[in-house]
């Protein structure tokens, strides 16, 4: 931010602009001198202590700097900017006429990354409200929150103390189990950083939920002396610290090994057969999970695949003596009905004959003859 400032006068002028910078810059002011005549020259801060007198420093404190004193402009630098130094610098110039302008610098804050907390524990299916502050910026800092790049909509709040300002926010929203670990942004931003900058602080989130539960088998299929390995996969939060392993209403084999989320069990046998559960819980509920194992003998497996082909081969012969029975008992019927030829309808009239064979050769012209024959 700049401005000019021309001092009275006829023959003599002085100009100033004034100076914005954050705090921790760098500022410069600057006067500039019209038809100087080598008069007396002094700089004064916003307290009218002497910074400069002619180039030469009045004041012991090294943060400011004299870049440049010439008969057209005299420039002081001033690192490391802070609130107190805000006000206006005086830059006189005596002579028969008093000549003085000032140069007005302005301090402002960056905020400073903000701290988010959360009001209270969240739970699977409640709602959890979350609360961003910065407290000190100036001009009063912008607070924005974000959650899987959307923007949330909050609640802001500022109080100005002094010559900064405090600024809060809080969001609230629901949650579920999927949230847990899931990541919210609270974004603050004013003048005092540079454009498209803003200071950021991401909130994991802590959604607590029941456990669940659920056993996987080192292998598929177990046979007798096999080593079986069982592993209770358990989720929850708080993650339940204690898991407990059971086989129905039996006691666990002796030789069974049970530490943590593993079960193991040597040397398999048949008497080990059951349903082996796990269980875990934490404040929120109580999980359960089931493993059937049956163990298999090896002598008994092969005996019942070998047994296989036999079964087949005594059912195609079973088959085929049938066809062959239904083949005979159909032949046998055919051989048994009666041969020869017979009498037909168109034959009628000549039943006085003797043989159905002449009644057909000695009809008469106006019947017709027809002759069947079982071949």
């Amino acid at each position: 931010l700049v401005s000019l400032s021309v001092g009275p006068g006829v023959g003599q002028e002085v100009q100033t602009e004034n100076v914005t910078v954050a705090e921790g810059g760098v500022a410069e002011i600057t006067c500039r001198l019209h038809q100087y005549d080598g008069s007396i020259v002094v700089i004064q801060n916003p307290s009218r202590q002497t910074l400069f007198f002619n180039g030469t420093r009045a004041l012991k404190d090294e943060r400011f700097q004299l870049e440049e004193f010439s008969p057209r402009r005299v420039r002081i630098r001033l690192s490391d900017a802070r609130l107190e130094d805000e006000g206006g610098y005086f830059c006189q110039l005596y002579t028969e006429d008093t000549h003085h302008q000032i140069a007005t610098l302005t301090v402002l804050v960056a905020p400073e990354n903000p701290v988010v907390e959360v009001r209270e524990q969240a739970v699977e299916g409640g709602e959890v409200e979350l609360s961003c502050l910065v407290p000190r910026s100036r001009p009063a800092a912008v607070l924005r929150w974000y959650r899987d790049r959307k923007e949330l909509k909050g609640v802001s709040s500022g109080q100005e103390n002094g010559k900064v300002w405090s600024v809060a926010s809080t969001v609230r929203f629901r949650v579920d189990r999927k949230d847990d670990g899931g990541i919210v942004i609270c974004e603050a931003q004013n003048q005092a950083l540079p454009s498209g900058h803003s200071k950021q602080t991401q909130y994991v989130l802590d959604v607590q939920y029941s456990p669940t539960a659920r056993i996987h088998a080192s292998q598929a299929v177990v046979r007798e002396g096999d080593t079986l390995v069982l592993t209770c996969a358990v989720t929850g939060n708080p993650r339940p610290n204690q898991i407990r392993w059971n086989r129905g209403n039996e006691s666990l084999p002796e030789r069974a090994e049970a530490v943590g989320e593993t079960l193991t069990l040597p040397g398999l046998v048949s008497a080990d057969n059951g349903t082996y559960t796990c269980e875990a819980s934490n404040k929120h509920g109580h999980a359960r999970a089931l493993y059937v194992l049956v163990v298999y003998d090896p002598g008994a497996v092969v005996e019942a695949q070998t047994s296989v082909p036999y079964a087949i081969v005594g059912g195609i012969l079973a088959l085929l003596v049938f066809l062959i029975i239904c083949v005979l008992v159909g032949m046998v019927w055919c051989s048994v009905r009666q041969k020869g030829s017979y009498l037909t309808h168109e034959a009628s009239g000549l039943d006085e004959q003797g043989e159905a064979r002449e009644a057909f050769l000695n009809g008469s012209d106006g019947h017709k003859r027809k002759e069947e024959f079982f071949i």
